[in-house]
């Protein structure tokens, strides 16, 4: 399987996995939704330099991961294709603050280092976090939940085209790499020019292929606004339960320093 087909296979796992039997999957999405959004505003909101309560955030996608039937550890590596954008934001950060901070033996630790590994952090369990809502709810059922919570539907319709317009980006770039690598004579590397030409193609038979999809909804009533379609939403004893005991942990972690109790 090639890294194209392995991309569209797990996009569309996220749909299938969203039915599995598992304990947080049964949980309202709009429950999901909200505890998420808390844990970003108070994870995100944390001290830039209090690194030592912000690992203790990790907890939220270290706990829910099992209950939703997926491993930590596959969530983790998900979460890594953020990891260059995020080191940007703070690559200079060790260059501009050399103020030291801590002291392991004769290693001095400057706050420019630990800013920079907060932010590398935070990064990392925001991503997180958003993908555990996605695997536990699947796409389609998140935006039918925010349509359902009051977020205007100009939003959740744009959500909805954007994910669909990149499985047809990926189904269009998996055709013409395989078109090729039949023509290539098992060349495995294209030349600089190649891939310019490759890109601008990819980016030609997109547009193309998305305004044909668009033409075909117009001519069966579309005017801008998806109706959305998900699993039946029920807010139960159990939704509240989850979002009381999640939300009162979140706000823990954030306005109570653990390490002096």
């Amino acid at each position: 399987m090639s890294k194209l087909e392995y991309a569209i296979y797990e996009l569309n796992k996220t749909e299938r996995q969203s039915g599995v039997s598992q304990a947080l999957l049964k949980i309202d999405t709009r429950a999901k939704i909200l505890v998420t959004f808390l844990f970003l505003i108070m994870m995100l909101s944390m001290p830039l330099l209090d690194i030592s309560r912000l690992i203790l955030f990790a907890v939220f996608p270290v706990l829910l991961s099992p209950l939703a039937g997926i491993g930590y550890a596959s969530i983790a590596h998900r979460s890594l294709i953020a990891l260059p954008f995020v080191a940007f934001i703070g690559i200079f950060n060790p260059l501009l603050d050399t103020r030291p901070m801590y002291h392991i033996g004769n290693i001095t630790i400057s706050a420019g280092w630990v800013s920079f590994m907060s932010i590398i952090l935070r990064g990392l369990l925001a991503t997180q976090a958003v993908i555990l809502l996605i695997l536990s709810s699947g796409f389609h059922n998140i935006c039918y939940a925010l349509n359902r919570l009051g977020v205007p539907s100009i939003f959740t319709t744009q959500l909805l085209l954007v994910h669909h317009y990149t499985f047809i980006l990926l189904k269009e770039a998996l055709s013409m790499h395989r078109a090729r690598s039949s023509r290539s004579f098992g060349k495995s590397s294209y030349s600089l020019k190649t891939w310019g030409v490759f890109i601008g193609q990819l980016l030609l038979r997109t547009i193309r292929h998305g305004s044909n999809v668009y033409r075909a909804m117009t001519a069966r009533g579309f005017t801008g606004r998806t109706i959305l379609a998900g699993n039946r939403l029920s807010w139960s004893a159990k939704d509240t339960l989850y979002a009381i005991i999640a939300s009162t942990a979140i706000i823990l972690l954030r306005f109570t320093n653990l390490f002096m109790l």
